[in-house]
C-alpha cells in the first residue's frame, strides 16, 4: 500500500510538471507567434514608406522639366522658380516622416503657384511639353495620395496592435514604438496666394 501512494505521489509532481512545462511552451509560441506578427506588422508599415518615398522622388523628378518649359515662357516668375527648387530641395533632405510631410507641404503649395502662374499664359497651357508634364505630375500626385493613404493605414495598424493586450506586454521589450503618421500641415487647405 505505501508503495502504491508513494507512487501516486510522484504521479502527481510530475502531471504538475508536465501542466508547467506545457503552459512555458504555450506561453513561448505565443510569444514567437507574436514577436513575428510585429516584425510583419513594421515591415508593412516600412514597404509602405518605401513607396511614399518613390512616389515623391518620381514628383521630384518631373519638376525641372516642368519649372524649365514654364521658365521659357514666363521668366519674370524667378521667385516661384526659386520656391519650388528650394521645397523640392527639402523634400529631397528630409529624414523623418514628419520632415518629409513637411516638405511635402512646401512643395505642393509652391506647384500650386507655379501652376496658378502658368494659367495666365495661354500659349504656355497650350504647349504640348507641358501639357504632357502636366499629366504625369497630376497622375504622380494621385499615386503620392494613396501611398499616403497605405502609410497611414499601416502605421495605424501597427500602432493598434503594439498598444493592445497581450502584445503591449512584450512590444516595447522587443522595441517596437510608435510609428508616425504622415500628416499634412494644418494650413494644407489654405489656397496659396499668387500676385501678377
Amino acid at each position: 500500500m505505501n508503495l502504491w501512494l508513494g507512487k501516486n505521489k510522484g504521479g502527481v509532481a510530475m502531471k504538475k510538471w508536465l501542466i508547467l512545462i506545457g503552459i512555458v511552451v504555450i506561453l513561448g509560441v505565443m510569444l514567437i507567434s507574436g514577436y513575428n506578427n510585429l516584425v510583419k506588422t513594421s515591415e508593412s508599415v516600412n514597404g509602405s514608406w518605401s513607396q511614399i518615398q518613390n512616389q515623391l522622388q518620381r514628383r521630384a523628378d518631373l519638376i525641372p522639366n516642368l519649372v524649365e518649359t514654364v521658365k521659357g515662357y514666363a521668366s519674370q516668375e524667378r521667385e516661384v522658380f526659386t520656391q519650388v527648387a528650394e521645397a523640392r530641395a527639402k523634400l529631397a533632405g528630409a529624414a523623418t516622416v514628419g520632415e518629409a510631410a513637411q516638405a511635402d507641404q512646401s512643395l505642393t503649395g509652391a506647384l500650386g503657384r507655379l501652376f496658378a502662374i502658368a494659367e495666365s499664359y495661354p500659349q504656355l497651357k497650350s504647349d504640348a511639353n507641358f501639357r504632357a508634364l502636366q499629366d504625369e505630375l497630376a497622375g504622380t500626385e494621385n499615386r503620392i495620395a494613396t501611398a499616403r493613404m497605405d502609410y497611414n493605414n499601416a502605421v495605424q495598424l501597427y500602432n493598434t496592435k503594439i498598444r493592445t493586450f497581450p502584445t503591449s506586454l512584450y512590444a516595447g521589450l522587443f522595441s517596437f514604438g510608435q510609428r508616425d503618421y504622415f500628416e499634412t500641415d494644418e494650413n494644407a487647405n489654405k489656397v496659396p496666394g499668387v500676385n501678377f
